[in-house]
């Protein structure tokens, strides 16, 4: 897009993108789609992100069961994402400052994805609203939100570990933050 936005420049080359809005985001798909010829790149729904992070798991990190729900030391999060605990200059050995991290830097899950849990937090296709009251496969999200929020997975390298959980979800109006994302292959493309 011509331009890295990212506040955490001193992190690399290999460091997730931040500090994009969700209409930045859709630009982003917009470009690469037209680029390519194709319709394929999109943002995930949050039953498509949610499926994605837990890789067949179904305990609060795709490797187990959360242990610390504040700001201290989870080892099992640990292992997987980055965090508050583990993204300050006295918690690591990385580029020696807070904020993002370069990413497979962590365990991946089962499938092979990394950063599910941490680091950034991922914008997802979907408004942010309530769950539907029945059960449902494959929901596809509300067609209107909370607003103007949509929902935002993943957790970040600045709060705790219990906002990192492949349950949790967090919606926010499209703006710019400490916010990343994640395409998705559509199917049949």
């Amino acid at each position: 897009m011509g331009e890295n936005p990212s506040y955490f420049s001193e992190c690399g080359s290999d460091c997730p993108v931040e500090q994009v809005s969700w209409h930045d985001v859709q630009d982003f798909i917009t470009a690469l789609n037209d680029l390519e010829d194709t319709d394929r790149y999109a943002l995930p729904t949050e039953a498509q992100w949610e499926y994605a992070a837990r890789a067949g798991s179904t305990t609060a990190f795709a490797n187990g069961e959360i242990t610390e729900t504040g700001r201290g030391y989870d080892p099992v999060l640990d292992s997987m994402g980055w965090y508050t605990y583990n993204s300050h200059a006295d918690h690591s050995d990385h580029w020696n400052g807070k904020g993002t991290h370069p990413v497979g830097q962590k365990d991946a899950n089962a499938w092979g994805l990394f950063d599910m849990h941490g680091n950034v937090w991922e914008w997802i296709a979907d408004w942010y609203g309530a769950y539907p009251t029945t059960a449902v496969t494959d929901p596809t999200g509300p067609a209107s939100g909370t607003g103007t929020y949509r929902v935002l997975r993943g957790g970040s390298w600045s709060i705790s570990a219990r906002y990192c959980r492949s349950a949790h979800r967090h919606g926010r109006p499209g703006f710019r933050y400490d916010y990343g994302f994640r395409l998705v292959l559509l199917p049949g493309h």
